[in-house]
């Protein structure tokens, strides 16, 4: 494995560990996958069932379209976490009234109470990981991570 921190990041060989989209990804799979652990031991839910349920629980009640859209997942995906949450009683679908074809997707009272006992962990595991980090790389984090996305068009 390449020192990232003794790279020359103008050689002419491409090398993967330095390569900044490459980090960031390691990086958000390796911080997700201590809360992976939480909301797959205490509910059984599958990452993308989690976004299913944390975009509902933050914006509301919304179509499994706007889901794909805010969240970046593939529609197939969300199809599969939908119906199995629906199963579990997590949420229901009701037609809209904009769109025949689409279905608006709210939590039930059993979702938002998931929603409500995961998100009170998930605010845990990220006051964690920024005293991990410490105040001042927590902040310039948030900011460097904020430019990338405003950047990316």
């Amino acid at each position: 494995m390449t020192d990232t921190h003794s790279r020359d990041p103008e050689g002419p060989d491409f090398d993967l560990q330095g390569f900044l989209p490459y980090l960031l990804n390691q990086a958000a799979e390796a911080t997700s996958r201590g809360f992976q652990e939480i909301y797959r031991d205490s509910y059984g839910f599958t990452r993308t069932q989690w976004r299913v349920m944390a975009n509902l629980g933050k914006f509301g009640a919304m179509t499994a379209r706007d889901i794909c859209t805010i969240s970046h997942i593939e529609k197939t995906k969300v199809s599969r976490a939908v119906a199995s949450l629906e199963a579990l009683g997590m949420l229901t679908r009701a037609p809209s009234d904009l769109d025949k074809r689409a279905e608006i997707l709210s939590l039930t009272d059993a979702g938002r109470a998931a929603f409500d006992d995961l998100g009170q962990r998930a605010l845990a595991y990220d006051r964690a990981l920024r005293a991990r980090l410490g105040t001042e790389a927590s902040a310039m984090l948030d900011k460097v991570l904020a430019s990338l996305m405003a950047d990316r068009g």
